[in-house]
């Protein structure tokens, strides 16, 4: 199977960095306890010097590569890496990602944690890389949620964008989202002029306001919002709700949420959806074969 390319490389922040530090600190912290590896400590002699590869078992794409040389750096920064491959390729079994050489105890050390990062970051990237190939050719762009693990939402949304999705709002604290709860329990009667303050206050923000009913973007297209998130209606009902965007105000994003699968998704981005959100890309995405070949 193909994936097509990023149009970009992403990039993997300063933010992220820290991130992927404090991460790796506590897998190693996992790992080692009060006594470190044991086994290699014991049967692995320290002055051993060897090389591996780290191949590819099956295909998919590519994340979590900038995390290899802060794994090495707790562990032992003399190890040598060298990456054969970028974040955001397009890999098949049989390929080399990288190359690690060096003390061959203490890459036992780091083997596992590189691993799990590995996996785990580029099991997002290639699942959403398969939701993106199936709505090439429409006008709908794959996003993901956050439902992502705790401490890793940088990493798992820089993955995504690994494998061609786009980033829905980090938190809570950058973008204003009135989902059905919010709106059942405002006691404001003029949203719109709620909206309209929001703008003023934090110029640039994104507003986002769900709906679940057809008869509701009428109005919530009077408030101005950036996006319109309609959530779980079918493909015929977001068809029309395109038509109805389209009639009132152009300009304005909508946004297919809820029970959308692979199976689903290419009808629902026919539909003329502008976004397309899928929470499965990071929530349940499975890791990415890939493992330690020791050259012999």
């Amino acid at each position: 199977m193909s994936f097509p390319l990023p149009s970009n490389r992403p990039e993997f922040t300063s933010a992220a960095r820290r991130a992927a530090e404090q991460l790796v600190a506590m897998a190693l912290a996992e790992d080692f306890g009060e006594r470190g590896d044991v086994t290699s400590t014991l049967f692995i002699d320290s002055a051993r010097e060897g090389q591996v590869d780290i191949g590819v078992r099956q295909p998919g794409a590519l994340a979590g590569l900038p995390i290899v040389p802060l794994v090495l750096q707790q562990v032992d920064s003399r190890i040598e890496w060298t990456a054969h491959t970028e974040d955001g390729d397009r890999i098949q079994p049989g390929q080399v990602v990288g190359t690690l050489s060096g003390s061959v105890q203490k890459i036992l050390m780091a083997e596992r944690t590189i691993l799990n990062f590995l996996t785990h970051l580029s099991g997002v990237a290639t699942l959403t890389s398969r939701y993106a190939d199936l709505i090439a050719g429409t006008q709908a762009r794959i996003l993901d949620t956050r439902k992502t693990l705790p401490g890793y939402r940088l990493l798992e949304k820089y993955a995504v964008r690994c494998g061609g999705g786009e980033n829905h709002r980090m938190g809570l604290y950058d973008a204003v989202m009135l989902k059905d709860n919010h709106l059942a329990s405002m006691t404001h009667s003029h949203p719109d002029q709620i909206v309209a303050d929001v703008r003023a206050r934090y110029p640039g923000i994104q507003i986002i306001v769900e709906v679940d009913q057809l008869e509701q973007i009428e109005t919530v297209l009077k408030w101005d919002p950036d996006v319109i998130l309609l959530d779980n209606m079918p493909p015929e009902k977001l068809l029309k709700a395109v038509q109805l965007r389209d009639a009132q105000a152009s300009d304005v994003q909508l946004e297919a949420s809820g029970g959308i699968t692979r199976e689903t998704i290419a009808e629902v981005a026919q539909s003329g959806v502008d976004r397309i959100s899928v929470g499965e890309i990071t929530h349940s995405a499975p890791s990415l074969d890939l493992g330690f070949d020791w050259h012999v």
